[in-house]
């Protein structure tokens, strides 16, 4: 067959990814936090953008119903909740002028917050945390030591991490301050004598050595076994460490009782892991038997449209070059402002769909939580389930039972002997429970627990529980045995 080239007409039907919709699509998807850092960098770049001061209603909120059914799912199955939207000269001209200058709020709720006593407290203000560097610093400044002793007791405590361990050995130290080796372990000597206990020490068993000395209980058992038995003693070998040590296991399960209470990473205490507060995008209140979805803008700044590019500014610029930037800035501002009012609306709409599923759960805890899934939430609102994955990463929702991720409200469902299901986090609650009750010395094993979930009409097998309690991160039945 002969290879030619000839022209095809053919219609498609496609998804045009332009700039706007992928903003669009990401601004769903991003954290309160998030979301207020990129509208400040948009405030900084975009010269048409303002922020309005007042943070007042706009009587014209329903204009806005127009970005709602443009970004609105048509049919069923693959089809894309985001359209194309075209933003030229004539959008430009059709647009309501008054709503984008007089600002918008983007709470898309009903209700709102009229003074601060409504909102939840924040508690746990916190200054910056002392570092364990610093509190040694400060200890060695108060202790007697020459100048020679003192820089090397910098260089020692330079090397000491986070945990509270000297990391470095004596020769590197020795070499990087010009002296001999025992007179760096001379130092480390003293160091190791620092609050809080145990730091400085090279290794677990000299860490928990220095604990025992300063409890004054050197020549004892404890020392006897932390010196020679520690490996045993994380295996549990009692009895084969009292037959070692020619006693009996009662004096055995004493020493490890004493040492099990010595502190193993000395320097957690001052651990500098950042502080993570998270901010509700939803609030949820109980007024009479309802309740009342409240969306959080506290932190968003209330955007219009500078009113100095309102009106016909064109006829004040010369240069098309400036006609083109202006009105390209114009566009970007108007998408902007409207794909936040399209993020606040689904939130909102999920958040009360969401309620409306899980109402048991409102009224009455954990364990009424129901299976639920994306689809049963995109066919309530009418959107895509990958709009409702998007809406419900990194947003958090306050209510009567506490903060919880909008993703907490999804579970698969679990049968129950009745022919009800119940969600997998209540099973998981169920699990936690049972374990926190149960006697450290005689703990369940995975079988005893379906057995006992069984007779709380939730079956599922033994391995299914043995998922869930690593889920957890709760230890087997012979991790959980206490013998004291």
């Amino acid at each position: 067959m002969a290879i030619e080239m000839r022209q095809q007409m053919k219609m498609v039907q496609q998804l045009v990814m332009t700039p706007q919709l992928q903003q669009a699509i990401k601004l769903l998807q991003l954290s309160r936090l998030e979301l207020q850092d990129v509208v400040r960098q948009e405030l900084e770049e975009n010269l048409i953008l303002d922020e309005a001061l007042d943070q007042e209603e706009s009587p014209e909120a329903e204009q806005f119903e127009l970005a709602e059914k443009e970004v609105s799912p048509e049919g069923e199955g693959e089809t894309p909740d985001f359209k194309e939207v075209q933003a030229g000269e004539e959008t430009l001209r059709e647009m309501d002028w008054d709503t984008y200058l007089e600002g918008y709020n983007y709470s898309a709720g009903e209700q709102y917050y009229e003074d601060d006593e409504d909102r939840p407290s924040y508690e746990n203000i916190l200054t910056k945390k002392g570092t364990l560097f610093d509190h040694l610093m400060w200890q060695l400044s108060l202790t007697r030591l020459t100048e020679e002793e003192t820089q090397v007791g910098a260089e020692i405590v330079g090397n000491i991490d986070e945990d509270g361990y000297f990391r470095a050995s004596l020769s590197d130290v020795a070499a990087a301050c010009n002296v001999e080796e025992p007179f760096v372990e001379g130092v480390l000597a003293r160091i190791q004598e620092f609050d809080p206990p145990g730091v400085g020490a090279r290794d677990l068993r000299e860490c928990l050595l220095i604990q025992v000395h300063q409890l004054d209980m050197q020549d004892t058992l404890v020392e006897t076994v932390v010196s020679l038995h520690l490996k045993d003693l994380e295996n549990r070998k009692y009895k084969q460490i009292a037959k070692s040590l020619g006693c009996v296991v009662e004096d055995i399960l004493l020493a490890a009782k004493i040492i099990s209470s010595l502190d193993p990473q000395p320097g957690r205490l001052y651990g500098q892991d950042d502080v993570h507060y998270i901010s509700p995008d939803i609030f949820v209140h109980k007024i009479g038997e309802e309740y009342v979805v409240v969306l959080n803008d506290e932190g968003l700044p209330n955007l219009r449209i500078n009113p100095l590019y309102s009106g016909d500014w064109k006829t004040t610029v010369q240069d098309s070059k400036v006609e083109e930037y202006v009105s390209d800035k114009m566009r970007s501002a108007m998408w902007l402002i409207k794909s936040i009012h399209q993020r606040q609306r689904t939130i909102f709409k999920t958040a009360k769909s969401i309620v409306k599923f899980q109402r048991e759960f409102f009224d009455k805890g954990i364990e009424y939580l129901k299976p639920l899934v994306l689809r049963d939430v995109a066919e309530d609102i009418g959107m895509h389930e990958s709009t409702i994955s998007r809406v419900t990463t990194n947003k958090y929702m306050q209510t009567p039972q506490g903060l919880f991720e909008l993703k907490y409200f999804f579970n698969s469902g679990i049968s129950t002997n009745g022919g009800d299901f119940i969600a997998s986090e209540s099973v998981k609650n169920k699990i936690r429970e049972i374990v926190e009750s149960e006697d450290p010395r005689k703990p369940y094993s995975d079988q005893c627990l379906a057995e006992l979930l069984l007779a709380h009409n939730i079956n599922i097998a033994r391995r299914t529980v043995t998922k869930y309690r690593e889920m957890l991160r709760i230890g087997s039945s012979s991790e959980r045995k206490r013998f004291f």
